[in-house]
C-alpha cells in the first residue's frame, strides 16, 4: 500500500508557457452549419457544460466547459465566472489542460481546482479573474477529485493505490512480459484490466502548505469510491470538518463481482476510528444493496445517502434514506416517489431535501418536505415538485433562495439554469446560442399507447426539421440501454435524437417495460424477461406509429445499444418483417457466452436469473432460451454490428459473432470494431465515423 505522502506548495505557473509548450488551445468552436441541418461536425462542436459552484456570497457561479476538436482528435475543458444573475460571464482559463472540478475557497477569493498542467492532475488555485495561478499540491499520483473542509484546515482527495501485484513483481527478471496472472474474478472491469482502487486521502492545510497526506483506507484493497463511476460525490465533509463519510464496498474478486452490497463509512479524524453506518443497530436493520453519495445536513444532525435495499441489483429502486446521528435510526424519506433519487441536496435549514428524478419520462426537481408526512403513511414524507418541464434537470447547487441546476432536453445540451422561489426557470449560460441560432430543430412528440397486456405506455416521437404530413418518412424504433436506463429527455452525443431527425428520419423511442419512472412494478419486468413483454413494448411503439399516413412502413428501421444492441439482435430473429435495416451496437448475442464473459456478476445472475447450466431455474432457462443466436436461422434483414474492444461489460467478440453469423447467413451485414473504444465511443473522429457509418448504413437500405 502507498504510504503516507507530502504535499507541498508549488510554484506558479502561466497558462501562457503551458500553451507555448503543449501547441494549438481547443476552444469554443466557430462552425458555419448549412442548411440548418445537425451533422457530426456540428454535434461535436458542442461546449459541454461540467461541474459548477456557487461563490459563498451567492453573487458568482463557477463552471467548467468541455470543448472537442475532431481534427486534433482531443478534448480541452476550461473555466468560466459569471455573475448569479447569468450576466459577467468571463471565460478566466486559456490553457490546453483541461481544468475541473472547480472549488470556491478562502471566503470566494480563490477558485481552487484541478489541472495537469504540471505533468500531473494536482490541485491548484487562482483569483477570481484567472490570475495569480498557483500550484497547491505535489502529490506522487494523479489527484481525481478533491473537496476542502468546511473550515478549509483539511483537504480530502481521490488518487489511485496499487492492490494488485504485478507479473513483474513476481517475476522480476521479466519485467518486459505483457501477461498477466490471474487468480480472482474482477480481474477486469469496464474497460481496465484492474491493478489499482481509488482510495480517500486527507491532508491537513494551513492556507499556504500541506501536511502529509493519510490514506483512509492505508492496507485495503477496496474502492472508495467505487468503480466505474463513482467520484468525489461518495465523499463527505461533516459540518464541524472532524469526520468524512465514503462510499465503500468492502469486497475483491467473487465476492465483489457477486454483490452491490456497498455502505457508508464514517472516518473519525482525530481517532482515526472508522465506523459502518450501514449495519444493523437496535433503531434499524442492516442494508443489503448499494448505499452510495453521503450528506450531511447542514446542522450537523443527519446524514442522508442513496440506498438500494436489495444486494445484486444494481437496478433496484434507490430510496433516500436519512439517519440521525444521535440515535443511528434512519427513515426513508422518499417513499411517496415511486422512482429512482438521482441528485440530491439539502435546504439550508435541514427541513427539506431537494432532489432530481424520473417520472413520466422527464427529470424533474422535487422537495421532501422532512417535518410533513403524507395523510395515510406517517413514514412517508410529502413530496412537492418544483419543476414540470419537458426536460431533464441534472445537478443542484444553493444560490441564496435560489436553485441553480442544469437543464437539457432531446433538442438542447446542457445549460445552467435558476429555479427562482415563484417557481420560474431562468437560463444563466448560452453556451451553444451560436450553434442553435444556425440549427432547426426536429418537433418532439409524447404519445401514450396501449401495449399488449393493456397497460399505458408513453412513447416519444421526434420528427424531422420543416416536416411535411403529406410526405411519406422512413422511421427508426430506437431500444434503449441498461436495460434499466429511462427514455426521458435525454440530450446525447452519440444516440441523438435531432441528428437522426435531421436525416429526414422519424424516431420513435418508447418507454418499454424495466424503465424507472412509471411506478416499481413497471421498472422491474424485464429482469428475467428478456425476450417477453419488454419486446412486445417495442412491436406496440413501431406498429402504432407506423399506422401514420406519413410513415413508410416499409422503409422502418431498428437500432440501438447495450441491451438496445441485445434487442436488435433479438427483433431480427422476431420482427416478421417490420423492419428493412437493424443496426446494434455493444449488443449481447450469444447470452451463454455473456454470463461467463462479463465482470460484473450480479448483473448477470440478477437479470438473467443465474447460470445457463442450472437446469432446475425456471427463470435462467426461459432467458437462455431467449438468447439471440437461437434465432439466427430467421435473420433475413441487413444488419450493422458496432462493438468496442476496450467493452469489458460485453465484449467484442458478441458483435463480431453476430456479423459472422449474418454473413454465414447470406444476410447483408458490415463490421464497425473500434480496437481503442469501450461501451462508449469517446474520441472525436470515432464519433464522427460512427455517425457516418451509422447514416451510410441506414440510407442504403431505407432510402
Amino acid at each position: 500500500m502507498m504510504m503516507a505522502t507530502s504535499l507541498l506548495l508549488g510554484a506558479c505557473a502561466t497558462s501562457e508557457q503551458a500553451d507555448q509548450a503543449t501547441g494549438e488551445l481547443i476552444g469554443k468552436s466557430d462552425i458555419q452549419i448549412q442548411d440548418g441541418r445537425m451533422t457530426a461536425e456540428a454535434l461535436w462542436a458542442f461546449g459541454r457544460i461540467g461541474d459548477y459552484q456557487v461563490s459563498p456570497d451567492g453573487k458568482q457561479i463557477a463552471y467548467t466547459v468541455g470543448y472537442y476538436s475532431v481534427p486534433q482528435n482531443k478534448s480541452n475543458r476550461e473555466i468560466f465566472v459569471m455573475n448569479a444573475d447569468g450576466s459577467g460571464n468571463q471565460q478566466i482559463t486559456h490553457t490546453p489542460k483541461s481544468e475541473s472540478n472547480v472549488v470556491w475557497i478562502k471566503g470566494g477569493t480563490k477558485i481552487a481546482f484541478l489541472s495537469s498542467e504540471s505533468g500531473s492532475s494536482q490541485v491548484w488555485e487562482m483569483n477570481p479573474d484567472g490570475s495569480g495561478r498557483q500550484q497547491l499540491t505535489h502529490f506522487d499520483k494523479d489527484i481525481e477529485g478533491f473537496a476542502f473542509s468546511p473550515d478549509e484546515r483539511h483537504l480530502l482527495f481521490i488518487a489511485q493505490v496499487k492492490t494488485v501485484p504485478s507479473t513483474q513483481d513476481k517475476y522480476p527478471d521479466l519485467d518486459k512480459t505483457t501477461g498477466i496472472i490471474v487468480t480472482d474474478l474482477m480481474y477486469k472491469h469496464w474497460d481496465e484490466w484492474v491493478t489499482t482502487a481509488p482510495h480517500p486521502f486527507v491532508a491537513d492545510f494551513d492556507g499556504n502548505q500541506f501536511g502529509e497526506a493519510k490514506d483512509l483506507l492505508e492496507g485495503q484493497p477496496y474502492e472508495s469510491p467505487m468503480k466505474p463511476f463513482g467520484g468525489i460525490e461518495q465523499l463527505a465533509w461533516s459540518p464541524a470538518s472532524d469526520k468524512v463519510a465514503y462510499t465503500c464496498r468492502a469486497k475483491t474478486g467473487l465476492a465483489y463481482a457477486i454483490s452491490t452490497d456497498s455502505d457508508i463509512y464514517e472516518y473519525d479524524l482525530a481517532s482515526g476510528s472508522t465506523t459502518n453506518l450501514c449495519k444493523a443497530t437496535a433503531n434499524s436493520t442492516e442494508m443489503g444493496g448499494y448505499d452510495t453519495n453521503p450528506q450531511y445536513s447542514p446542522d450537523g444532525k443527519y446524514i442522508a445517502w442513496q440506498s438500494m435495499a436489495r444486494d445484486g441489483y444494481e437496478a433496484d429502486w434507490n430510496r433516500l434514506c436519512v439517519m440521525d446521528r444521535a440515535t443511528g435510526e434512519k427513515q426513508f424519506v422518499s417513499k411517496a416517489f415511486a422512482s429512482n433519487v438521482d441528485a440530491f441536496l439539502w435546504s439550508p435549514d435541514a427541513r427539506q431535501i431537494y432532489f432530481t428524478g424520473v417520472w413520466h419520462g422527464t427529470t424533474q426537481v422535487y422537495s421532501i418536505h422532512l417535518d410533513q408526512h403524507e395523510e395515510n403513511d406517517a413514514t412517508a414524507c410529502r413530496v412537492e415538485l418544483l419543476t414540470s418541464d419537458v426536460a431533464d434537470y441534472a445537478s443542484l447547487a444553493l444560490c441564496g433562495d435560489r436553485l441553480i441546476v442544469k437543464r437539457h432536453s432531446m433538442s438542447a445540451a446542457d445549460e445552467i439554469y435558476a429555479i427562482e422561489t415563484n417557481g420560474e426557470v431562468k437560463q444563466l449560460t448560452f453556451e451553444n446560442k451560436h450553434l442553435y441560432d444556425q440549427l432547426e430543430m426536429g418537433r418532439v412528440e409524447e404519445r401514450w399507447m396501449t401495449t399488449t397486456d393493456g397497460k399505458q405506455m408513453l412513447t416519444w416521437v421526434i420528427y424531422p426539421p420543416h416536416f411535411d404530413p403529406n410526405k411519406k418518412y422512413p422511421t427508426l424504433l430506437f431500444c434503449e440501454g441498461g436495460p434499466q436506463s429511462p427514455v426521458s429527455q435525454f440530450w446525447s452525443y452519440r444516440w441523438n435524437f435531432q441528428i437522426m431527425a435531421a436525416h429526414d428520419y422519424i424516431i420513435v423511442a418508447p418507454n418499454r417495460r424495466g424503465l424507472p419512472g412509471f411506478g416499481i412494478e413497471w421498472n422491474e419486468a424485464v429482469s428475467g424477461d428478456y425476450g417477453g413483454q419488454c419486446m412486445r413494448d417495442y412491436f406496440t411503439a413501431i406498429d402504432e406509429v407506423a399506422k401514420e399516413p406519413f410513415v413508410d412502413k416499409d422503409r422502418l428501421g431498428c437500432v440501438g445499444a447495450s441491451f438496445g444492441g441485445f434487442s436488435v439482435y433479438w427483433l431480427a430473429g422476431h420482427h416478421d418483417k417490420r423492419f428493412k435495416a437493424f443496426i446494434a451496437h455493444d449488443g449481447i448475442f450469444n447470452m451463454e457466452m455473456q454470463y461467463l464473459e462479463t465482470e460484473e456478476m450480479w448483473f448477470a445472475n440478477w437479470d438473467m436469473g443465474g447460470a445457463y447450466w442450472d437446469r432446475q431455474n425456471a427463470t435462467a432457462q426461459r432467458t437462455f432460451a431467449n438468447s439471440p443466436h437461437r434465432f439466427v436461422d430467421k435473420w433475413d434483414t441487413p444488419i450493422l454490428c458496432i462493438h468496442g474492444e476496450k467493452d469489458y461489460r460485453i465484449l467484442a467478440n458478441q458483435g463480431m459473432a453476430a456479423f459472422n453469423a449474418a454473413v454465414l447467413r447470406g444476410v447483408p451485414a458490415e463490421l464497425l470494431i473500434y480496437p481503442d473504444e469501450n461501451h462508449w465511443v469517446l474520441k472525436p473522429q470515432n464519433g464522427v465515423l460512427w455517425q457516418r457509418t451509422f447514416f451510410e448504413w441506414l440510407d442504403k437500405w431505407l432510402k
